[in-house]
């Protein structure tokens, strides 16, 4: 566990763990510095002072070390040792695959005996162990082993911008762009920049992952996809660098034939009266939806939560409520057995974003995507902000 303030002051020379692999130095005078510990590929034992850096620079510093030194990654909680990229592999994807490790022996085209035998001998040299077991099932990690994640998946990160520096200067425009988004943007909002980015990279796989908003952050945030498309969940998280794609409202959907038809100007309180049918929480702008219900002071009759706006169009149509649901999912003049009513006064505009992990390296292909989605933007604007430290 990391230091606090008072410890860091008042501890007697000596050397102290620090968490993240670094270690507290107080020496004889008192003075105080922050080092990594480590041993080269001859065994040789290493210091490497960071003086007062403060923490957030200590991955290039350890980089550094790399080129410095030839060394593989050593990490130390109670001893040295040395990680081999093998086991450092099997480490991350046992964290992407919540600890299943048949999952991981299938995702690295391995057998699960192999797997289980890395990750023996890795506790064995590191001299604790990085699994809670229950016989022979893992179920979780130990407080070694949650130290040891936030460096191992910081690795996994840097090893995928490592190839894709790679393949962008040898095959630039051939390889997979991962997208995670919802079944609302990926069924109304993308196709039009999807069919663009195909026509002008026929060599690149687009791979589209549809989920939750929480699941979305989550695949951007592990690297499992490039890029993620959303309302509201890619706002205000630090790791992550946001583009503007597209402002929008919500609109008001009703059967044909429903009173609301007469009501003009349309207003929150008429709609309260009636069951409504919407998104479910996080999804789609459903906040804007809710503010503006408390705006007036009612409580809106939530008769239906669904996922995407077809499922909310299929129950509005019979009968059993008033569907709200994003303005691009239904065409402005209806569309079979219903009616839109026009309510862009009723709800504040929700803006669909894009976003990259920061510090991702994105190929060409990658910027082109995302300056589809915001035609302002230039390859060097994006990866300027994308590798821009926070």
């Amino acid at each position: 566990m990391a230091l606090n303030s008072n410890q860091v002051k008042s501890k007697q020379s000596g050397i102290y763990a620090d968490g993240d692999g670094l270690y507290l130095v107080v020496r004889e005078s008192g003075d105080r510095v922050w080092a990594f510990r480590f041993t080269d590929l001859e065994g040789k034992r290493f210091e490497h002072h960071l003086l007062e850096k403060p923490r957030g620079v200590v991955a290039q510093d350890l980089a550094r070390l790399f080129v410095v030194h030839d060394l593989e990654y050593n990490e130390v909680v109670g001893g040295f040792a040395r990680m081999n990229l093998q086991q450092i592999r099997i480490l991350g994807t046992a964290l992407q695959h919540n600890l299943n490790l048949t999952e991981v022996a299938r995702a690295l085209n391995t057998s699960q005996s192999g797997v289980s035998k890395h990750v023996m001998d890795l506790e064995s040299e590191l001299g604790f162990d990085i699994f809670i077991r229950h016989g022979k099932r893992i179920v979780g990690l130990t407080e070694a082993g949650k130290e040891l994640a936030p460096l191992v998946e910081r690795i996994m990160f840097d090893l995928k911008n490592i190839g894709s520096i790679a393949s962008h200067f040898s095959r630039q425009d051939v390889g997979r762009l991962t997208l995670a988004t919802t079944h609302t943007q990926a069924r109304y909002s993308l196709p039009s920049i999807v069919s663009r980015f195909k026509q002008e990279f026929p060599g690149v796989e687009l791979v589209l992952h549809q989920g939750s908003p929480a699941e979305i952050v989550a695949l951007v945030m592990s690297g499992r996809s490039d890029i993620a498309v959303a309302t509201d969940a890619l706002d205000g998280i630090r790791e992550l660098v946001t583009f503007p794609y597209y402002r929008w409202h919500h609109a008001v959907i009703v059967p044909d034939g429903h009173p609301l038809l007469r009501c003009d100007p349309l207003t929150i309180e008429q709609i309260a009266e009636f069951p409504i049918v919407t998104y479910s929480e996080g999804f789609s702008g459903r906040t804007r939806v809710e503010e503006a219900f408390a705006k007036v002071g009612v409580t809106p009759n939530l008769a239906i939560s669904a996922l995407d706006a077809d499922v909310i169009k299929t129950y509005v149509e019979l009968g059993l409520g008033v569907g709200i649901v994003a303005a691009m999912a239904v065409k402005p003049e209806g569309e079979g057995g219903l009616r839109v009513l026009p309510s862009e006064h009723l709800f504040e505009a929700s803006t669909t974003r894009v976003a990259v992990r920061r510090g991702t390296y994105l190929r060409r292909y990658a910027c082109r995507f995302i300056s589809l989605c915001e035609t302002s933007l230039s390859d060097v604007d994006i990866r300027k902000a994308v590798l821009a430290r926070d």
